[in-house]
């Protein structure tokens, strides 16, 4: 009984993951000014390029995933933009407020822990999914 679960599980798990960088990414696009604003704050350079850049790179990697297509690079491409922006954007250890420290170090977390299951996708990008185009 659980085999035949197993390929659902595995859809869902990849929906459920994709989700985040998809409508993530689209936001990017959709608010990029205030998206770009909140780059400046932090003092990226060319916030607003770099806003499209990042936005495209997790919108193609959870379309990437979703599909299963060219899984290894969608997957890379998620963990090339996480563990940056979880060094830059989320630097909890730069705050002094105490709520901000915590706000910014549950950000800083969830990236890097997304960042690992995107690892763990790369990894296993080299064998067949169920329900997916391939590649």
């Amino acid at each position: 009984m659980p085999e035949q679960l197993y390929p659902w599980m595995h859809l869902i798990g990849r929906v459920l993951f994709a989700m985040i960088f998809i409508a993530s990414g689209m936001n990017h696009f959709f608010k990029l000014n205030e998206g770009a604003a909140y780059a400046t704050a932090k003092g990226i350079p060319a916030a607003k390029a770099m806003t499209v850049v990042s936005g495209l790179m997790i919108l193609l990697g959870g379309v990437s995933v979703l599909l299963g297509w060219h899984r290894f690079i969608g997957a890379g491409l998620i963990v090339i933009f996480l563990v940056p922006t979880a060094f830059v954007m989320h630097a909890f250890w730069k705050e002094t407020d105490p709520m901000m420290m915590q706000n910014e170090m549950a950000h800083f977390m969830k990236d890097m822990a997304l960042a690992g299951a995107a690892l763990l996708i790369a990894f296993y990008s080299g064998a067949a999914w169920p329900m997916s185009i391939g590649g």
